[in-house]
């Protein structure tokens, strides 16, 4: 499998207020945010638009599961159905079963370190 990730997708982490915390990030540091957090636009090197995403969460999320740090990463693949499958033939845990959204397909592993990371194969186009 030539590419496995292409990108950083997101970067996602727990906080006791995750709306006053983006509204400090928005304040303090500029950050364009919105009730998901901010998402930063950027081009490929083929000029193709991309985004990744920066969140808040809150402490008691049961999003990052069964991971129980305080952050998830997320990264952008080109073909996640084959490379789930390729990493569960290596012995990585993958945890749960793909999901499918207008905005791309997602899947996710677990590092030998016990923290999740969320595979996310997007449509960019589909946040035009």
């Amino acid at each position: 499998m030539k590419n496995r990730v292409t990108g950083l997708g997101g970067f996602f982490f727990k906080t006791e207020d995750p709306k006053g915390l983006k509204n400090w990030y928005g304040k303090h540091l500029g950050l364009p945010v919105d009730d998901y957090g901010c998402t930063f636009w950027w081009k490929d090197k083929d000029g193709n638009d991309c985004s990744t995403q920066w969140s808040t969460f809150p402490n008691d999320t049961k999003y990052f599961q069964p991971s129980e740090k305080q952050f998830m990463m997320n990264f952008r693949v080109e073909n996640l159905v084959e490379l789930l499958a390729v990493l569960k033939e290596e012995g990585v845990t993958v945890v749960g079963e793909i999901e499918e959204y207008e905005y791309g397909k997602f899947g996710w592993i677990v590092d030998p370190e016990g923290n999740k990371i969320e595979l996310w194969e997007p449509k960019d186009d589909a946040f035009k």
